[in-house]
């Protein structure tokens, strides 16, 4: 059995060599095993003292309580206590506890010290308390009082809403009747004074989950979502945020530290489930405005589905699923053309189509799977009424939002009976809003990929009829759009082309002037993106497509209206344009094995060889298409999903791929938009705009290119493309980013290191490939001015510094071995230490050192005399060494060329050296 007198000892070494985490566990084991009363409280008190250290305050002083409680008058544990709840920020508690060591030893400097520093702060802090209560008071006051001036009311709104977002001034407004106060405000109908209020609630809730909830509770779940009923788009938003923050602290999804005490708030799923269920509740109440709805969408498609799939726990999903799916399937199914639809926004039924898309991805095994298509299928079949076209209609017009969410589900649905069959019936029929419904659940289900052959076949034919008869420009151009979807099964497959010789070009224009006319209303010329965005897949109306600057604008005007429906067509119209989709790697002996065997073989259009894509991307460029992407990236909305964030990022990609251009992208804001994007979204997406940003970041200055603190969250994304997965221009491109950042400072030297690029930029470093090579070597160059760096290479037991030193030998590569020079110079410079390792880690390194100082290259030369100084300033038995091995007559020639103005600078260091040996009377001067 283990002696807990031993254990404690153990913990004392521990604590000693600053191991805190296993001092812990000894005295962890022995709190557990002792019996003396004594013995236990110093225990606690020592391993308060590690809490302290490792900065958990909470346990600190709880260990402290413990030994206080045996021994009353334990000075360390009463100190320690004082230490952490001083952090805690509890200074009245922490003043009596120093106040009790001064008066057991009043001669103590630090606890006398302590004592003044409480006292002034306690001091501080109540003078700021009655000030801000005062302020408070008076800020309500004045926002109550509907005969305050203007000026004063807007003052008044600002401060309540910036004290909110600060802890001591949230609790402030909390403690004084606050939120009360704020619902009076709410209730004053008045738009200005309810977004005020509700922003300032929002900032209360925010990292605080006892106060999240108190409010909570004090406002009521169904108070908070009746504000966000309104129909004030600004309200809406800012209502949902208030609700986004009460979940995050709620789940701890704010990742704040909310320390044990915060632990104590009682269990928060009851909460989290009415939020749901009332959520849920809003899609389908008439009372809700279509912002409303929009942001009770957005709240489900934020907090329902796992982030991570890697968590088993999909319960959240199951819930929504079996308790608000058909509620979910209404939304889809609204028609807003009919009297009796529920209030929407354009966004609103795609936004349900998404969320449907998340919950079906977010099931995790076919009987999940199985019972959420069952449920659709109630519901749609349910609908069906031979005597109601209105329900029939419906259910069609949610087959068409199934369609748009998980076109899995959508495809086996189209297999139910009737739905076909309703669908012809509806295109055949006199009202249009029936042909309209039709049309579009046509379009959606237009695909190579659908179970319906009826629509394989028929598809064109019945699209063709409906395009030639109606006179309705809406049901046309929704046609024209169906026609396009099918024409462009063939790909890019200039071989493929689905429809004759210049049909495509004539859609093309159709879809071009529908978009340039502005008498048509927004809804109906975003289905001319829509058709482009298939029809550019030829290259003939890509190129026509830039030309015409009208229609580019057009689309970019559309792209940034709050209709976000049209985000992924625009997006997917300039993929095509860029030509920056996935396509497959030809392989030259299987395309002669296709001819041989009579199989297909993708022909290019002549169109999309590079030459043509630059001009186009250069005509995008100039058109300002910057502007655009960064407008539709600023979209809050679930709309803006992972495979359009994925599009951009190719996008801007392909846009910087002409190094002329990055300086046009960066100077319009390029660099700042794309950060986003490599962050967050598909990995496909995220590499794409990692692979911009480091194409950007390895030529442009990072303070023009990403301003302020934006740099250092470019560091992650560049370090990401160094894995070996990733292709060999992605790696070598991040290297020089990472080079020129390395060069800009030590605190983004600092973040290089610990996003823990290093043991990747020294695998580079012997890498076979030339560039890449020297890339890693040029980063290293720039990292090893900072001193963590360079303690690496002091450390024993590895090969760094003798790598740099054979790499300095590399003389068929004049570029790597001006780095691996630079790097040693440097290196030799910062430490004399590592001039007596350099000596030690090769035999080899006097013969490259000479080389180094005879070489050609004026760089690598001035590198050579640059570490022999080095060598010779750091001690005399190595200056000794290096005269003695034919340095000096190198040295010496350097030293007494003529004055070279190239070599100036290689001159000066050499006779430098010289004068040092002078000094150590290793050589003596000639009379």
């Amino acid at each position: 059995m283990e002696d807990p007198v031993q254990l404690k000892e153990d913990g004392n070494s521990f604590f000693k060599e600053n191991d805190y985490v296993q001092a812990i566990d000894c005295y962890s084991k022995a709190i557990k095993l002792a019996k003396d009363k004594k013995l236990l409280a110093v225990l606690y008190r020592n391993r308060s003292a590690c809490y302290l250290k490792k900065e958990n305050y909470v346990q600190a002083a709880s260990d402290a309580t413990k030994a206080i409680d045996v021994d009353a008058s334990d000075i360390k544990a009463l100190f320690r206590r004082c230490q952490a709840l001083e952090k805690l920020e509890k200074l009245d508690q922490a003043y009596k506890d120093v106040q009790r060591c001064a008066t057991i030893e009043p001669r103590n400097k630090t606890f006398i010290e302590t004592l003044h520093r409480l006292g002034s702060n306690i001091q501080e802090k109540l003078r700021v308390q009655f000030s801000t209560d005062s302020r408070v008071q008076q800020m309500f006051e004045i926002l109550l009082d509907p005969n305050s001036e203007k000026e004063k009311r807007e003052k008044a709104v600002n401060n309540l809403i910036v004290l909110g977002r600060e802890d001591a001034g949230a609790e402030r407004i909390f403690q004084n009747n606050g939120v009360n106060l704020l619902m009076q405000l709410v209730d004053t109908k008045d738009p200005e004074l309810i977004l005020s209020a509700v922003r300032t609630l929002s900032g209360m809730c925010t990292g605080h989950r006892a106060r999240a909830t108190a409010i909570l509770h004090l406002v009521g779940i169904s108070k908070i979502f009746s504000i966000m009923a309104v129909d004030n788009e600004e309200i809406a938003l800012a209502t949902c945020n208030l609700v986004q923050n009460i979940v995050d602290s709620l789940t701890g999804e704010d990742r704040k530290d909310h320390g044990k005490e915060e632990a104590l708030v009682l269990d928060s799923r009851k909460d989290l489930q009415m939020i749901t269920t009332n959520l849920l509740d809003m899609l389908v109440s008439k009372k809700v405005s279509g912002h409303g709805r929009d942001q009770a969408l957005n709240l489900l498609n934020k907090n329902i589905p796992r982030r991570d799939l890697k968590n088993k726990d999909n319960s959240k999903t199951l819930f929504v699923v079996d308790s608000g799916l058909k509620k979910i399937l209404k939304v889809m199914g609204q028609i807003p053309e009919l009297p009796n639809s529920l209030p929407l926004t354009v966004n609103t039924r795609l936004n349900a189509s998404i969320l449907l898309n998340k919950l079906y991805d977010d099931l995790r095994c076919d009987p999940e799977r199985d019972n959420c298509r069952l449920i659709c299928e109630e519901y749609i079949t349910g609908n069906f009424d031979p005597k109601n076209m209105e329900k029939n209609l419906h259910a069609i017009q949610t087959v068409s939002g199934i369609l748009q969410g998980p076109f899995d589900l959508g495809n086996k649905l189209l297999g139910l009976q009737g739905v076909m069959e309703m669908m012809v019936a509806l295109t055949a029929s006199d009202n249009e809003i029936d042909q309209l419904v039709a049309v579009e659940a046509l379009i959606h289900a237009s695909t190579k990929f659908s179970r319906a052959s009826f629509i394989i076949t028929n598809g064109v034919s019945m699209l063709k009829d409906i395009y030639k008869k109606t006179k309705n420009e809406k049901i046309k151009i929704r046609a024209l759009v169906g026609l396009c979807k099918l024409g462009s099964a063939g790909g890019t497959d200039y071989a493929l082309r689905q429809f004759a010789e210049g049909s495509t070009d004539k859609l093309a224009k159709q879809c071009r002037k529908w978009l340039c006319n502005p008498s048509i209303d927004i809804q109906t010329r975003k289905w001319a993106v829509e058709g482009l965005a298939y029809l550019t897949l030829d290259a003939d109306v890509k190129d026509d497509f830039v030309e015409d600057e009208q229609a580019l604008q057009a689309m970019f005007e559309l792209a940034k209206t709050s209709d976000k429906t049209v985000l992924y067509s625009v997006a997917t119209t300039l993929v095509n344009c860029t030509n920056s989709y996935e396509v497959k790697e030809v392989i030259p002996e299987l395309v002669e094995l296709a001819k041989f065997s009579k199989q297909h073989v993708p022909e290019q259009h002549p169109k999309d060889k590079k030459d043509f894509v630059t001009k186009r991307v250069k005509r995008l460029l100039k058109a300002d298409v910057i502007s655009t992407l960064a407008c539709m990236l600023k979209a809050d909305s679930s709309i803006l999903t992972d495979q359009t964030k994925e599009q951009l990022a190719r996008v801007f990609l392909a846009l910087c791929e002409d190094p002329k251009d990055r300086g046009t992208i960066v100077a319009q804001g390029g660099g700042k938009v794309m950060i986003p994007l490599a962050l967050e979204g598909t990995e496909a997406g995220k590499t794409k705009a990692a692979h911009g940003l480091a194409k950007i970041a390895a030529i442009s200055n990072p303070d023009i290119a990403f301003p302020g603190e934006r740099v250092y969250e470019v560091v992650r994304p560049l370090v990401s493309l160094l894995n070996t997965e990733k292709d060999g221009m992605q790696n070598y491109e991040a290297l020089l980013g990472l080079t020129n950042f390395a060069g800009k400072s030590d605190k983004l030297r600092k973040k290089i290191i610990k996003e823990k690029a290093l043991p990747d930029i020294e695998n580079y470093m012997f890498e076979n490939h030339e560039q890449i090579r020297q890339a890693a070597t040029e980063c290293m160059c720039n990292l090893v001015v900072n001193k963590e760096i360079q303690e690496r290479f002091l450390a024993e037991g590895n090969d760094r510094l003798k790598l740099v030193v054979l790499l300095c030998g590399e003389e068929d590569e004049v570029k790597l071995q001006r780095a691996a020079a630079g790097t040693l110079a440097v290196l030799t410079a910062s430490e004399k230490k590592l001039c007596h390792k350099m000596t030690e880690v090769t035999t080899q390194w006097m013969e490259i050192l000479q080389r180094l100082c005879l070489n050609e290259d004026l760089q690598v030369q001035h590198r050579g005399v640059v570490i022999t100084y080095n060598l010779i300033n750091a001690d005399k038995e190595l200056a000794k060494k290096l005269v003695e091995a034919e340095m000096l007559e190198i040295l010496t020639v350097i030293g007494k060329e003529e004055n070279n103005p190239k070599k100036e600078h290689i001159i000066a260091v050499a006779r430098e050296a010289l004068v040092k040996c002078l000094d150590y009377s290793l050589i003596k001067p000639v009379s």
